[in-house]
């Protein structure tokens, strides 16, 4: 019965994780911003992306449930035999319970596929559904998919800057987390946050429920389950611009660089605070 509390415990938490907005990790990545006076913008980011909805975590989650498998313990919690009477009066429940429990599965898959846009998570071909969705948005030059939810991606845009911007967003994905977020504020100045790029840590909210996700793979492992993958932040963020850098939160501060200042954040699964600067264009 183990691998079947797995499961529920697995859809559990991507649920969870798609309510609060934690559907997109990075994982390994170069990630760059230029902004400059005359208004121009330009963003890449070439590195991987996980989407945990589609990952084998949720896989787990929506596999057919076992068979009924009656269970029973001593006085001293310890498992023991079941008696014939037990198990027809486990059995009975458990079937019961059979409907309710297909109803309230369905339910929770209909959810899903409506937080992804209309993508079944459940279908194989869900991943390369989304890898052609984003290929038709500006700025996704490629989208391969790896596997466990992870794709290997391509994407860079470039403009003025006359309205907030915010990476990534996704087609019928309003949900979706943003890695990088620029905002326009009055009086020529700028800001940038990167809440993407800063690991489940440092009081973040989501670090226990990743911790019990992590458990819950090492449990699965056990159980003969094929082990969750989890994309792991490691790369770098920079901000290249000729404005005047007001507030940044970099170890170093800015450096020279040929079109002005400079601005990096190394990231790994170790870094808490999330990158974010205020740049004026007086």
């Amino acid at each position: 019965m183990i691998s079947t509390k797995i499961r529920a415990a697995a859809l559990a938490g991507v649920s969870a994780f798609m309510l609060s907005g934690c559907l997109l990790t990075p994982g390994k990545f170069a990630s760059e911003l230029h902004l400059m006076k005359d208004g121009s913008f330009s963003y890449a980011y070439d590195g991987e992306i996980q989407m945990l909805a589609l990952s084998k975590l949720a896989e787990m989650g929506n596999k057919t449930e076992e068979e009924f498998k009656a269970e029973c313990w001593n006085d001293d919690f310890e498992e023991r035999d079941c008696t014939s009477d037990e198990v027809a009066e486990q059995k009975k429940d458990w079937e019961t319970g059979a409907a309710e429990r297909r109803e309230k599965k369905a339910q929770e898959a209909e959810q899903m596929k409506a937080f992804l846009g209309g993508i079944d998570p459940s279908n194989p071909e869900a991943a390369k559904e989304l890898a052609e969705r984003l290929q038709r948005q500006r700025g996704w030059n490629a989208v391969v998919y790896k596997g466990d939810g992870l794709f290997d991606v391509d994407f860079a845009i470039s403009g003025q800057l006359s309205h907030d911007f915010a990476f990534p967003t996704i087609e019928k994905l309003p949900m979706a987390n943003v890695f990088v977020s620029v905002n326009l504020r009055d009086e020529e100045q700028v800001r940038i946050d990167a809440p993407g790029f800063a690991a489940m840590g440092g009081g973040n909210p989501m670090q226990g429920m990743m911790s019990g996700l992590a458990g819950l793979g090492a449990m699965a492992s056990e159980g003969g389950e094929s082990v969750p993958k989890f994309a792991t932040p490691e790369g770098t963020f920079a901000i290249v611009t000729d404005g005047r850098i007001l507030a940044n939160n970099t170890d170093e501060g800015p450096k020279a660089d040929a079109k002005g200042q400079r601005l990096a954040w190394a990231i790994t699964a170790r870094t808490e605070q999330a990158p974010t600067a205020l740049i004026a264009f007086d």
